[in-house]
């Protein structure tokens, strides 16, 4: 496919190490399955179903690439066990394509009148904060002004870690005392933000799951206050997910999705789990665009999720 190949050679190699573990235990699985099997029949099928699975791709996304499987073996009426890493990686690009995932390579953002607001969601402990600081990383690296506004005000280890993270890359942070108001927070940097003439603003927000209801309200409070200062903010409701943690990360954006208008997604972790194939089946289910993955510690690992160069990296 033409697409392949977006990327530079040191982000595919790093694309390639940090999905390695995944790449790995989908290999293994797969060569086995098709151990002395010339051709895809119903047994290869229903074994690459259990590997999907047991790859955190989830069930329905599954039969999805299945089905699409089952479909080219009655048009094409022979597919052999050797054409099937190529067929998977078709089907699933195919599949990203209808879900509309994101196939930049670039840290972008559109061009809106004033600073482009991200309001960052996601519980404690999925990399939430080392998100933002990377992210800030990359938008400074791009040439962009950068606002970070630390509104988890609950918990002072989330302001601490953004003060170092906004210290280290050298963008500025707006905090207030612990224990303030979420959006007064949120009002501040981004009347600062634009009063400066910023080009990104990232709000940082606190990561609890405890009441979907009180999590709403909260959310939508921080919307509500910056909409005064910029009436378009937040352009960017950003869920970051921990990939590690497989069909867990699936329950949290069912939760997120339900509280919140969010409409892109960062998976974390990918690296550290042989759960990769989180990956597609977010995408497919919540129809919402993986926009950013983490594959590492370092800050240029948070890469833009490109679906031909991520499925192009699994499968080849």
């Amino acid at each position: 496919m033409a697409f392949f190949g977006l990327f530079s050679r040191d982000k595919k190699e790093d694309l390639n190490k940090g999905l390695e573990k995944t790449k790995e235990s989908v290999f293994k699985k797969i060569a086995r399955a098709i151990i002395g099997k010339s051709r895809v029949d119903d047994e290869v099928l229903d074994n690459l179903e259990e590997i999907l699975i047991s790859s955190d791709v989830g069930v329905e996304t599954t039969l999805k690439i299945i089905e699409r499987i089952e479909k080219r073996a009655v048009r094409d009426k022979f597919i052999g066990t050797d054409e099937l890493n190529k067929i998977l990686k078709e089907e699933i690009t195919a599949l990203l394509d209808e879900n509309n995932a994101n196939n930049s390579v670039e840290f972008t953002i559109p061009k809106v009148d004033g600073p482009y607001v991200i309001m960052v969601v996601g519980v404690n402990g999925v990399g939430k904060t080392t998100t933002i600081g990377k992210l800030a990383y990359h938008f400074k690296k791009a040439g962009k002004s950068v606002y970070i506004g630390a509104a988890d005000t609950f918990r002072a280890a989330a302001v601490d870690q953004l003060v170092i993270w906004a210290n280290r890359v050298g963008v500025t942070i707006v905090k207030q005392q612990m224990g303030s108001d979420p959006a007064s927070v949120a009002f501040d940097a981004l009347s600062s933000a634009k009063s400066n003439n910023a080009d990104v603003v990232i709000i940082d927000t606190a990561g609890r799951l405890h009441n979907k209801v009180n999590l709403m309200n909260e959310l939508t409070k921080i919307k509500n206050v910056m909409k005064k200062i910029l009436p378009e903010a937040p352009h960017e409701i950003l869920l970051v997910l921990d990939g590690s943690t497989g069909q867990n990360a699936f329950e949290q954006a069912k939760q997120f999705t339900l509280a919140t208008e969010v409409n892109a997604l960062a998976l974390t972790k990918l690296d550290g789990t042989a759960k990769g194939g989180v990956v597609i089946g977010i995408s497919d289910q919540f129809k919402i665009p993986v926009k950013y993955i983490g594959i590492g510690e370092k800050m240029e690992d948070l890469q833009v999720f490109n679906k031909y160069e991520f499925v192009d990296s699994l499968f080849s």
